[in-house]
């Protein structure tokens, strides 16, 4: 059993008298122990000094630098593409809305008036969020110019977390595989794009889109599975109009009836 000394105690017998030596001989060794460790961390630090301070200073380079950048020349970087974009969003607006669509789209494009199209800003200011943005206008645009492959090729290269772009960006790459008619491919986009947010717009659309394409790909139980749950979950969509129909269709091809 252990037992803790009171100041001034002395040893009774030869065991205590032992015991005692023993005590003070570890204590004296563990202290020994932690000299020598701080005397050997000393001296690596004197020794290597010239490369931690390197290091730090490094370290402390690579904080101040990415704050600088962030502060000096990412964000004015940033404000100087959306103001060099907005003529090309205004030509793209108007196309959504105009009669001649394709000359507008040509412009949001490649530009007019001696402003910047989409093209020049994902050119010139590549890996700002302005040019991540103009990916997806651009992609947008060439869809509806029927210029489909570079339609998925701006598409892909844009990433969103937003409720509503983030999925019209998959569902639009799974349009053009429609019109290229990879429709597993399609089938796949408007899969993701359905799944990637849960609302009252995209979801259902997408939903709608991939059960089309299942149906026509002969996977019958698997339009049946979304044409349903756009039934039972989104009955405000619009596409609800049509999802009894082709959920009887679907049924037939599937023999559940």
């Amino acid at each position: 059993m252990a037992t803790y000394n009171k100041r001034g105690y002395k040893p009774k017998n030869k065991e205590e008298k032992v015991q005692e030596i023993e005590t003070a001989s570890t204590t004296a060794e563990v202290f020994n122990t932690l000299d020598q460790t701080a005397s050997k961390t000393e001296a690596f630090v004197e020794k290597n000094q010239k490369y931690i301070f390197i290091i730090i200073g490094i370290v402390a380079a690579v904080v101040l630098g990415y704050l600088g950048y962030t502060e000096y020349i990412a964000k004015p970087k940033q404000a100087t593409a959306m103001n060099d974009m907005f003529q090309a969003q205004k030509y793209f607006d108007q196309a959504v809305n105009a009669v001649e669509k394709d000359s507008l789209f040509n412009l949001a494009l490649n530009g007019g008036e001696g402003k910047f199209g989409m093209l020049d800003i994902i050119e010139e200011y590549s890996g700002t969020p302005a040019a991540n943005l103009a990916n997806y206008y651009a992609g947008t645009a060439f869809l509806r110019l029927k210029d489909y492959k570079k339609a998925i090729e701006h598409l892909n290269n844009f990433s969103s977390d937003d409720e509503i772009l983030a999925p019209l960006a998959k569902g639009n790459i799974g349009d053009a595989f429609v019109q290229l008619n990879q429709l597993e491919d399609a089938l796949g986009y408007y899969e993701e794009a359905a799944n990637m947010r849960d609302n009252d717009y995209t979801t259902p659309m997408y939903l709608y889109k991939a059960g089309a394409i299942a149906l026509d790909l002969g996977k019958s139980d698997k339009a049946l599975t979304y044409f349903e749950t756009i039934k039972e979950k989104y009955p405000n969509a619009s596409e609800i109009a049509m999802v009894e129909v082709l959920i009887g269709k679907a049924k037939v091809l599937a023999n559940k009836y």
